[in-house]
């Protein structure tokens, strides 16, 4: 199947696409922020450059998209219809990045935690989960939440 818009237009809406300050990342940051914690953004020391870094406490929280970081269950991670070959690659290379960036966090002493879009529907749980990750003192198992 080919795609329903012209080569110029795919290209101008995949250019708005972006990597830092998403709405998602924005919601989770206000609400982060309202809970009285501080952070740091976008660490590019650290792999993956996290999207909120609580130094002290040796913790990170990435905001992902489902359908970027392929969120399994997810109906938001479908495939496109259109250039398959590419995608697969595309999102399957993405999955597999952000595996080694938690990996290489963890070596380095690092926690993490990640929130999915989708998620973001029942705020009061998204806030809930932070607030016991961040305030946790004990080491989580090595799979991000």
């Amino acid at each position: 199947m080919t795609d329903t818009i012209s080569i110029s237009e795919r290209s101008h809406v995949m250019s708005l696409v972006r990597a830092k300050n998403t709405r998602p990342e924005m919601q989770v940051r206000r609400l982060v922020y309202s809970a009285g914690y501080r952070y740091r953004l976008h660490e590019a020391k650290l792999p993956g450059k996290p999207d909120l870094v609580f130094a002290g406490r040796r913790k990170v929280i990435f905001v992902h998209g489902c359908f970027w970081h392929r969120h399994e269950s997810c109906t938001l991670a479908r495939m496109p219809k259109s250039n398959q070959d590419f995608w697969a690659a595309k999102l399957e290379g993405n999955k597999t990045r952000d595996a080694n960036n938690y990996r290489k966090l963890h070596e380095m002493g690092w926690e993490v935690m990640v929130v999915w879009e989708c998620e973001l529907r029942d705020m009061e749980a998204v806030l809930q989960r932070i607030t016991c990750f961040l305030d946790e003192t004990r080491k989580p198992s090595l799979t991000p939440q």
